[in-house]
């Protein structure tokens, strides 16, 4: 009988490792661990991760997961020992999540959330690591006269031929791949539903509109909101959404459980308030919906209590304070970024 060997440091795959929520997961596990992140950059950046780049225990391969991933073959992987250690965590946060070019990665968006995750856990079945999936708020649909909260055991309801199917269906799908599986091979994977997130690092330009709002208002130029003055979501600081992923990859908890902030914000008092912080002259304008930026169900959060003992710590002021001295002392590189 073999016992199982005891490394100082796990070998943990990021999948999505340059976007904004993956990068700043990178940014923490490599603290205390060995971290390969993968991307194509289809909506992400190298400028995310290019301090990651100069840290022993950090290694980036550029590569689409829709392709078969031997990751072996890297001689830059050769310091990680991977035929002997292996992998112990696999996070998959690859698809595509472009609210205006979300038109152009229609195919890249169904594929990573079908053929992508196929490959993937592929990986995970060989290695045996633990396995997370990053989900999304809009399996469960748009919210519903009679209810904004979702717990995980909704059902939801997607609309299977709509120009965002790709992505509502797709994650929809994903989920219910990753529970296939663990189901026929007897494993505990676990699916993050996470819910609109925002901090340094997001797309600009891009209809996000948070760093938008942040970005313009420095310049003196309109706040675009993409919707009218009555769009709320819920917006939850991307480092607690981090916190979060850790601690459910580090617990016994398994399949599905939301991740984000109960508390509604409308978009209009979020951009007064940057507008207030920056002491700015910017206007407020309104301009037709984006497809993929439409107003969401909001999470019912107790499993997350529960069984993590998680919930979002930093307040909304703490985290616009946060991102807008992020943008500020980057203000030169961003500007260069913004691409209409």
């Amino acid at each position: 009988m073999t016992t199982k060997l005891a490394f100082k440091k796990k070998n943990i795959l990021v999948l999505g490792g340059a976007g904004f929520i993956g990068s700043h997961l990178c940014e923490e596990l490599v603290k205390q661990h060995q971290v390969i992140a993968v991307d194509n950059f289809v909506s992400s950046s190298v400028e995310n991760i290019r301090w990651l780049m100069q840290q022993p225990n950090f290694v980036f391969i550029k590569h689409d997961v829709t392709q078969p991933l031997d990751l072996e073959n890297f001689s830059e992987l050769k310091k990680f020992n991977l035929k002997v250690q292996g992998l112990q965590e696999i996070y998959n946060l690859a698809c595509p999540t472009s609210a205006k070019k979300f038109d152009q990665h229609v195919v890249d968006t169904v594929l990573a959330n079908s053929l992508g995750l196929k490959n993937i856990l592929d990986l995970v079945l060989k290695y045996q690591a633990k396995f997370m999936h990053l989900s999304s708020a809009v399996v469960y649909g748009p919210r519903v006269d009679n209810q904004s909260y979702f717990k995980e055991s909704d059902w939801g309801s997607v609309d299977l031929l709509s120009p965002r199917a790709c992505y509502d269906e797709g994650k929809r799908f994903a989920e219910t791949m990753a529970a296939t599986y663990a189901a026929h091979y007897k494993k505990d994977f676990k699916i993050a539903r996470v819910f609109r997130t925002y901090g340094p690092r997001m797309m600009l330009n891009d209809g996000q509109m948070i760093p938008d709002f942040l970005l313009a208002a420095l310049d003196n130029k309109d706040l675009v909101i993409y919707g009218d003055q009555h769009f709320t979501t819920t917006l939850t600081y991307v480092d607690d959404i981090v916190q979060g992923l850790i601690k459910f990859m580090e617990s016994s908890a398994a399949g599905a459980l939301n991740l984000g902030s109960e508390e509604p914000v409308a978009l209009v008092a979020v951009a007064k308030e940057i507008v207030k912080m920056t002491e700015s002259h910017s206007k407020i304008v309104f301009k037709p919906p984006l497809l993929f930026m439409t107003p969401l169900g909001l999470p019912d959060i107790s499993k997350a209590k529960e069984q993590l003992n998680w919930f979002p710590v930093v307040s909304l002021a703490q985290g616009l304070e946060k991102t807008l001295a992020y943008t500020r002392a980057n203000k030169n590189l961003l500007d260069t970024q913004v691409i209409n």
